[in-house]
């Protein structure tokens, strides 16, 4: 009966999630990256671009409620690694109770320098972004891309992921900065990509 009821704590544990998002999405839908939590399949496609043999810790831009976080556990990232960084308190509450190893900062993403700063005491091995950047004007996209970059290992990837199938949420072709996609993942809702970025190294 063990795992029926672990079954259904974790539905259980979904559902109440997706309730907190659907209301803090009402409150503040210009914030809020996605109606409805990350599904399993984008949150292992997110996590999939994350090299674990990368020292350093693991920046999550936005982790809501912790999908996408459940995935980069599952991906082999030891918690302790974690930095999660919300903007919404009631979220950073719920990622403190769940993730207790992890470094929870309550902060605004789209200032990294200013916001983690005096948090990364080494490069980070990646950055895995939850934010709904199609919100944001293009020029504020690409800032926060660089400050991402200021802040990575020289080769670490600045994972994004987009609700947009004709456009990548960060142009493709800016200087020195690959970019790559997934396919679309469907079973996703609504249907999602995800855009992996990185510097291109100067030889």
């Amino acid at each position: 009966m063990r795992p029926q009821s672990s079954l259904a704590e974790k539905k259980g544990l979904r559902l109440d999630d997706e309730v907190r998002f659907i209301r803090s999405w009402l409150e503040k839908p210009l914030a809020i990256g996605a109606v409805t939590p990350s599904g399993r399949v984008l949150a292992r496609t997110m996590a999939r671009y994350v090299d674990v043999s990368i020292p350093g810790p693991v920046v999550e831009l936005g982790p809501g409620t912790g999908p996408v976080t459940e995935a980069l556990l599952a991906r082999g990232v030891e918690q302790k690694r974690l930095v999660l960084v919300e903007f919404n308190h009631g979220f950073c509450r719920i990622l403190r109770q769940r993730f207790p190893e992890a470094t929870v900062v309550q902060g605004d993403a789209y200032s990294l320098r200013r916001t983690l700063g005096e948090v990364l005491d080494a490069p980070a091995a990646a950055m895995v972004s939850g934010l709904p950047l199609l919100n944001k004007p293009m020029r504020t996209r690409i800032r926060l891309l660089n400050e991402a970059f200021g802040l990575l290992h020289e080769n670490a990837p600045f994972v994004q992921f987009t609700y947009s199938m004709a456009a990548p949420p960060i142009p493709k072709g800016l200087s020195r900065i690959a970019a790559e996609a997934s396919e679309r993942i469907w079973m996703n809702l609504p249907p999602a990509r995800v855009w992996c970025y990185r510097r291109e190294l100067v030889s």
